[in-house]
């Protein structure tokens, strides 16, 4: 069944303040979050827009092996700076595979196995992320194009196939460290992630 807008409210952050907008899907239960700002208008011209897939250890934990905290505060201070656009922040966690298999793909990862091959060493998908529920969420804030803020090109592929129309891409090149490293290199090389070491 489809998500459904369920309760939004206002979001004093550190980058600024927000608007908070939940969404769920009444069968499962499962929630999805758009944080916006300088949209209380329709917007009549395209709209910066980060889908953030939840990482915990990176978002809530400050963890270096990851750059998605880095992402998600860059992108918030982007859009404050800017005055308009929404983080849609999806509850599918390390890439879809949920924080227990995450967890045991970076003790796979620890051993020396990218992030890719930890995955399938799982029997589990490089990348199992779904974006069906940013058609709603979109709609619901009346965005109808979208600048991504992304490093990814699946990720525009699989909005474009759902129909948004993304007009422009922002790139995203915060938060390496010492860390994390071997982890961009291998979104880079084996993910297609469209960035370079000296873009950092």
């Amino acid at each position: 069944m489809p998500i459904e807008f369920v309760a939004t409210s206002r979001l004093p952050t550190a980058f600024g303040e927000f608007k908070i907008t939940v969404f769920q899907d009444p069968q499962t239960g499962e929630e999805h979050v758009a944080l916006s700002k300088g949209l209380d208008i329709p917007p009549t011209g395209p709209v910066l827009v980060r889908i953030h897939s939840e990482c915990l250890t990176g978002d809530a934990f400050a963890s270096l092996k990851c750059d998605c905290g880095p992402q998600l505060q860059a992108t918030l201070k982007l859009i404050n700076d800017v005055g308009q656009g929404v983080v849609l922040y999806l509850r599918q966690e390390g890439r879809g595979i949920g924080l227990t298999n995450k967890i045991r793909a970076y003790a796979l990862q620890d051993q020396g196995h990218d992030t890719v091959d930890a995955n399938l060493m799982l029997n589990l998908p490089a990348d199992a992320r779904r974006y069906d529920m940013c058609t709603i969420m979109l709609e619901h804030l009346k965005i109808k194009q979208v600048k991504l803020v992304t490093n990814n090109p699946s990720k525009i592929a699989a909005l474009e196939e759902l129909g948004i129309d993304v007009v422009d891409r922002v790139p995203l090149t915060v938060g390496l460290n010492p860390f994390n490293a071997e982890y961009l290199k291998t979104k880079h090389e084996r993910m297609a992630h469209m960035y370079k070491k000296r873009d950092f």
